[in-house]
């Protein structure tokens, strides 16, 4: 009797696998499924109340408020966070940091592992070819942020996206974290079909990628395109922390500059920001002063630095707050572009 019970068990257990094997291979396939034209607008699942607050933003002018009964509550862009080289330094901390602040974490965690960092050594063509498998399936396009190594990951997947790798690139599935038998996606809003090469992402950032690494590696084919940065973006920002001996940064570094239209800024960081330990930001969402600090941030406007008299923790708030009002404003564009077709398609009786 016991071995026969025995038995019985290890059937269920058996059969109980097989049936979570197959309802997660029946998810990959109902999530790797063909996008219809005009399907991801029209199923937005927003109240008109909030599709109203949201499109009556200003994106320049996202306020802590705005975020939380807000944008919060509608539709956000995917967000890659790229790790350095260093494998215990990842972007995990300045993950949990923007979900402290608001942002969806499910629209931070790969879909496919559930972690918050993609390697360094991520390959840029895959990555592109992910950028555009999730535009297709979101309407919105992804932001990308990468930290040291990660830096020029995100510069040469703008490359990519360029063409200056090749004229073709393959619509790369991150879920089964293989190719799709294509190399354009149907646009989600207009339904034309887009190549892969010659997609545009609303925001990127480098931050403290140095050239010097870039030599040391070896990274030759992407030393001359390092600082420049090409039309595949609209917005870019890069970091350097002054005397950075790790990014090689001494004495001042070479600009970031566009190749054409897009909008590049150069920020500095002081020299006591480190750049092993720049992606640790959490601490700063998780206090009133410094998160009000942040989310009251506008670029080029005062105050200029956190005030030392409050006595708070305000390691690497610069650059955390430049990240976030930038974040800020392109997740409001995208989420208004969106609702704005779902709009467009039901006036016109789709």
């Amino acid at each position: 009797m016991r071995i026969g019970a025995i038995a019985c068990a290890l059937l269920a257990a058996i059969a109980a696998t097989g049936c979570a094997s197959s309802a997660h291979s029946d998810r990959m396939a109902r999530l790797s499924a063909p996008i219809a034209p005009g399907s991801v607008a029209a199923g937005l699942r927003v109240d008109a109340a909030t599709e109203d607050r949201i499109l009556a933003l200003a994106p320049e002018r996202i306020s802590r408020e705005d975020v939380e009964q807000a944008l919060a509550l509608g539709p956000a862009p995917r967000i890659i966070a790229v790790q350095g080289s260093i494998p215990f330094v990842t972007m995990k901390p300045f993950a949990q940091f923007l979900i402290a602040m608001g942002y969806p974490e499910s629209r931070i965690r790969n879909p496919r592992d559930g972690t918050y960092s993609y390697s360094g050594y991520s390959d840029s063509a895959e990555l592109a070819g992910s950028v555009a498998w999730y535009y297709e399936r979101d309407g919105m396009m992804p932001i990308l942020i990468g930290h040291s190594r990660g830096g020029m990951v995100v510069i040469k997947v703008l490359h990519e996206l360029a063409g200056e790798f090749g004229d073709k690139i393959a619509v790369w599935n991150p879920l089964t974290d293989e190719p799709e038998n294509r190399i354009a996606i149907r646009d989600p809003i207009t339904g034309a079909e887009r190549p892969v090469v010659g997609l545009k992402v609303g925001y990127a950032a480098a931050i403290a990628t140095g050239k010097l690494p870039r030599m040391l590696l070896g990274e030759w084919t992407m030393l001359p395109r390092l600082r420049k940065i090409p039309d595949t973006v609209e917005e870019f920002t890069g970091f350097f922390i002054e005397w950075d001996l790790i990014a090689g940064t001494l004495g001042g570094a070479e600009p970031y500059r566009p190749e054409g239209s897009a909008a590049v800024r150069n920020v500095t960081l002081p020299a006591d920001y480190s750049h092993i330990a720049i992606p640790m930001t959490e601490h700063l969402a998780l206090h009133d002063a410094t998160r009000n600090w942040i989310s009251n941030y506008v670029p080029g406007e005062l105050p200029p630095a956190f005030p030392a008299s409050l006595n708070v923790d305000a390691t690497n708030i610069i650059h955390a707050a430049e990240l976030w009002y930038s974040i800020k404003k392109h997740w409001c564009r995208e989420a208004q572009g969106l609702i704005r077709a779902k709009r467009a398609r039901v006036a016109a009786g789709g």
